[in-house]
């Protein structure tokens, strides 16, 4: 096996692989990449068996086909602390490779590829295209919200609702819920709802860069399979059931209320230093066209600030997780910020004042 491959063009899709790859790992071959060099083509392949990485890269300086695994990081260190426009000679003998660049000559160990374990994957039933943009964007709008290490494994994971033309993402960790819904811009004649996990959800995101390219997505009730430009990202699905979370809308709503985005962040990140390190609660007094936030903690520190809002409703006593609001409030796109309150006190919706595409419901917190 040998070849000769620019730095620049093998560094950004080794980096995706990587990243995929666990630290510890049960099976020293899974801290390994497997690289496969036949017909013009390096192919990469990175997992830890929940998710898959493969990437392909054109090259013409393939000197002789093979196949071999090597160490990811390390192999991804010596690529990048090369010089910028460096090429890279890749020969493997007996069994080490041998990486020549310019001066410098490394030697690393390798494991065979016929050990490198197979991904196992389903029959996909459903398959449509959607813009990378449209889904980097939905995924950025709920993924904070996702639970991380909740018993309810459900939770630990994002929900992602095809029904024929439309496409809905929900992440919620049991204390607050995001929802993004949006057109596929085709029929898909599919209607189902799969558990994306945590790990997958994050490394999508990472890898959508361009939002003008085309993503195709096939899956099926276990699997989910996304082709990207030169790169196929296989991912194992979470077999639950993502709870019903339609009856938040089905109830009787309060007054909206109307607030300077950027103000509320301020005043909200101000107030909060002195907040309980534990349980970050800040007090909102709501009446007529005045929001009074408060907090204090253990330490008998308190703080308070008073904001001009649009409100017509009844005065409201009521309190939030600083950092809940924050994250709801910051992921707004609008300059204006919209808090509509149940009339139980049970939720809080807080959107954007034209029709958005997503909304965040932030639970109450008992003070």
């Amino acid at each position: 096996m040998k070849f000769i491959i620019g730095r620049d063009q093998i560094l950004a899709p080794l980096q995706q692989i990587v990243s995929v790859i666990e630290k510890r790992q049960t099976m020293p071959i899974l801290s390994n990449v497997l690289l496969q060099a036949s017909d013009d083509q390096l192919v990469m392949t990175g997992t830890d068996t929940e998710i898959q990485i493969v990437s392909k890269i054109n090259i013409e300086s393939i000197l002789k086909s093979g196949e071999i695994t090597v160490p990811a990081r390390k192999f991804l260190d010596i690529c990048r602390l090369l010089p910028p426009a460096a090429e890279v000679s890749f020969e493997l003998q007996d069994d080490k490779v041998k990486l020549v660049s310019g001066r410098s000559r490394f030697s690393l160990s390798t494991l065979p590829a016929e050990h490198y374990p197979e991904f196992n994957e389903s029959n996909y039933e459903y398959d449509f295209v959607l813009n990378a943009g449209k889904l980097k964007k939905a995924l950025e709008k709920t993924v904070f919200c996702m639970a991380n290490q909740d018993v309810r494994y459900y939770l630990n994971g994002l929900l992602l609702h095809v029904s024929n033309s439309r496409l809905k993402l929900v992440a919620s960790d049991g204390h607050r819920l995001s929802i993004y819904e949006d057109d596929i811009g085709q029929a898909t004649g599919c209607e189902s709802r799969i558990i994306l996990p945590r790990k997958a959800v994050q490394e999508l995101s990472r890898l959508l860069d361009d939002p003008e390219a085309e993503l195709n997505i096939q899956f099926s009730n276990n699997h989910i399979k996304l082709y990207y430009k030169d790169v196929v990202f296989s991912s194992k699905l979470i077999d639950a059931k993502f709870p019903d979370f339609s009856k938040v809308f089905n109830q009787s709503f309060m007054s909206p209320l109307l607030i300077q985005k950027q103000l509320l962040r301020e005043a909200l990140t101000r107030v909060a230093i002195l907040s309980n390190e534990k349980y970050k609660g800040v007090t909102f007094d709501i009446a007529g066209d005045s929001l009074k936030l408060s907090t204090h903690n253990p330490e008998h520190d308190e703080a308070e600030e008073e904001l001009v809002i649009d409100y017509q409703g009844e005065p409201l006593t009521i309190s939030f997780n600083s950092q809940y609001m924050l994250d709801a409030v910051t992921n707004l796109d609008s300059e204006m910020a919209v808090l509509t309150i149940a009339s139980n006190a049970s939720s809080c919706f807080v959107e954007e004042p034209e029709q958005a595409l997503f909304k965040f419901i932030v639970m109450p917190m008992r003070m």
